[in-house]
């Protein structure tokens, strides 16, 4: 496993590291809370120091914060997220912080995630949505600042509106913030474009979500691909669009001259070939996956030429909504 800085915060965090909203039965089915544990310290034995979870992940945080305790004697770093107080994702402009992120529901939410955890502090706090239209506005600033004195956080980031990397340029550039967690795979390149530039600049650590585009970038999903009933990808998948998914990543294969097998190790190491990612956060729900995601930590860069192919790639859309 290689290691990369998170930003100028200290930390010194595996570049793979564990998504772990789909073992909490929040979003995703199909996860068992035994195989969860059991990848989540395979991904410790293989060196991921770094697992993401949230307060809105169901029962990920008390799953993390388990087998965190079972591995003390193996530091392993925990961002978690405060969901946004009024409910709204994404964060809409013209919208007051002091309703999605007042200061005593972000240290009520702390409280609470720390609480289901059974951890003393979390290494990350981010906010699970952003707008720029916030810097320099409520009270959020000075909890965060006050959480951060008493040992209960260490660094402070937020999570990018999905496919809006320019909503976040403002916050890095007032220095407020550590780290940013932002979609970036090989269909939506957008944050290279100015947002990786200026977290460089300012020393902004990157932690990279959806790099294989919930499952579309595995080489998995195709034109008959269904999913179960309350999954989140029989939502982000409907319609013809994993018709769609299917001649993109073929497309892809047919340019690389690689099998759909190694789609998903092409794309985790496109998102690694930018110096601007700190770590990247594939969800991972079984021992297999660990061990699948984690070996392309390996100190080999991906060409070039392949990066150049995989550019004209890129690929616009919101499937979120």
């Amino acid at each position: 496993m290689q290691y990369r800085e998170l930003g100028r915060g200290g930390l010194r965090v595996s570049e793979i590291g564990y998504g772990a909203w789909g073992i909490g039965a929040s979003g995703w089915v199909g996860a068992t809370e035994d195989e969860s544990v059991r990848a989540l310290h395979r991904a410790a034995e293989l060196g991921v120091n770094f697992v993401d979870t949230a307060r809105g992940y169901g029962e990920s945080e008390r799953i993390v914060g388990r087998v965190v305790r079972e591995r003390s004697a193996d530091p392993v770093y925990v961002a978690t997220k405060v969901s946004p107080k009024n409910g709204v994702w994404p964060a809409p402009d013209g919208l007051d912080p002091a309703e999605a992120f007042p200061g005593a529901h972000v240290r009520a939410s702390v409280e609470t995630s720390l609480r289901a955890s059974g951890l003393d502090r979390f290494d990350v706090l981010q906010f699970h949505v952003w707008n720029d239209e916030w810097v320099g506005r409520g009270d959020w600033p000075e909890t965060v600042a006050a959480l951060k004195q008493e040992g209960k956080i260490g660094l402070f980031g937020v999570s990018v509106n999905d496919h809006r990397p320019d909503s976040v340029l403002a916050l890095v550039r007032s220095g407020v913030v550590d780290t940013v967690q932002v979609i970036y795979n090989v269909f939506d390149q957008a944050p290279a474009d100015e947002l990786f530039p200026a977290c460089l600049e300012h020393g902004v650590g990157v932690i990279v979500r959806v790099a294989l585009d919930e499952g579309g970038l595995t080489g998995r999903v195709t034109a008959g691909s269904t999913f179960p009933e309350g999954d989140f990808r029989s939502r982000y998948f409907r319609g013809d669009r994993p018709a769609q998914v299917e001649r993109r990543v073929d497309a892809i294969v047919a340019d690389l001259g690689i099998s759909r097998e190694e789609m998903a190790e092409t794309a985790l190491r496109f998102v690694l070939a930018s110096p601007a990612v700190s770590t990247v956060v594939p969800g991972m729900r079984t021992v297999r996956n660990v061990e699948r995601n984690a070996a392309t930590s390996d100190g080999r860069p991906m060409a070039a030429d392949r990066l150049a192919v995989l550019a004209g790639h890129r690929w616009q859309r919101n499937f979120y909504s």
